[in-house]
């Protein structure tokens, strides 16, 4: 996590809030017993504005800033669209959080580091190369796809999201390119009305996108088995040499802005999936990114659940 990232001020009114990286720091603090030795804390250095645009388009960019400069002179957060907040300290914590996901990918990538987990805020899904929306300024897990793939690190990439909501920007980012496989388990029809099974990719891209939309309320065992199955498919598809990871925590049960039925530890058993499946085809290397996820609390137990995964760590331990 990038310090610049808590900044990020939407109002405590809005879902995506300053409190959700505290309750997430707070969770792993109280969970240092078990990881104790196994995980390190690394301070990434923030993303330069031309590493934006792996994705981003220039106006898209500049947007964005000038959207924080309004909120600086107002003294308030101003509204990209009705879901969509930036403050005075938006611009920094946007560039903080790509800075995160770029170090830990390439960290990942360099052998510094086996896996990682990036509490990225603002998150970043929903956010296409020329659009914020959805509480995303810029897409995270995108421009880390885009840099390992710049920098010669990755030839082939598996991104796999389960956020409740499903990822239409990273979608739209990769949709044409068969270098870049997107796998996403979402509620259909929920919010942004994309993710249909028939989504499946365009032109040379056609085959790697695989939709899995899945009822509200879907039991947990049917979800399990649903994310194995798909994981083995996209896996077998896209031979991956990395494996990215947009995990939205509204995908557990109670959360305000989900319908769905999970449970920590079902992200312990998803997130172990993928480095089973990762272990085999690219060396155990992914990066989790975190998306969604609005009760504090259940946000700061499912990150737990997660890093304990990543971390060799049983929830029972």
């Amino acid at each position: 996590m990038h310090p610049s990232a808590v900044l990020h001020d939407t109002g405590w009114g809005h879902p995506e809030h300053q409190g959700r990286l505290r309750a997430i720091a707070s969770a792993v603090k109280n969970d240092m017993v078990a990881l104790h030795g196994r995980v390190v804390q690394a301070a990434p250095e923030a993303a330069r504005e031309e590493d934006l645009t792996l994705v981003h388009t220039e106006a898209l960019v500049a947007r964005v800033r000038g959207a924080a400069d309004d909120a600086r002179r107002q003294g308030r957060p101003v509204a990209i669209d009705a879901d969509t907040r930036v403050s005075a300290a938006s611009w920094d914590a946007a560039l903080g959080t790509v800075g995160a996901g770029l170090e830990a990918v390439h960290g990942v990538a360099g052998g510094r580091f086996r896996n990682a987990f990036v509490a990225a805020r603002p998150p970043g899904h929903h956010a296409t190369p020329s659009r914020a929306m959805g509480f995303c300024l810029f897409n995270n897990v995108a421009l880390a796809a885009a840099s390992l793939r710049a920098r010669g690190e990755a030839g082939r990439i598996l991104i796999v999201d389960w956020d409740v909501h499903h990822g239409n920007g990273t979608q739209d980012a990769f949709y044409d390119d068969p270098a870049v496989f997107f796998l996403s388990l979402h509620e259909y029809p929920h919010y942004p009305g994309a993710g249909a099974a028939h989504e499946t990719g365009r032109g040379r891209g056609e085959g790697f996108t695989l939709n899995v939309p899945l009822r509200p309320a879907t039991p947990r065992d049917h979800y399990l088995r649903a994310f194995e199955r798909a994981l083995g498919t996209a896996v077998a598809r896209a031979a991956p040499d990395f494996i990215l990871v947009s995990s939205g925590f509204d995908v557990l049960a109670g959360d305000p802005l989900g319908g769905q039925l999970l449970e920590p530890a079902d992200l312990h058993e998803t997130t172990r999936m993928v480095l089973e499946a990762a272990d085999r085809c690219c060396r155990g290397r992914v990066v989790v990114f975190l998306e969604g996820g609005y009760d504090p609390v259940r946000l700061g137990r499912g990150c737990v659940a997660v890093i304990r995964a990543l971390a060799g760590v049983a929830m029972d331990d």
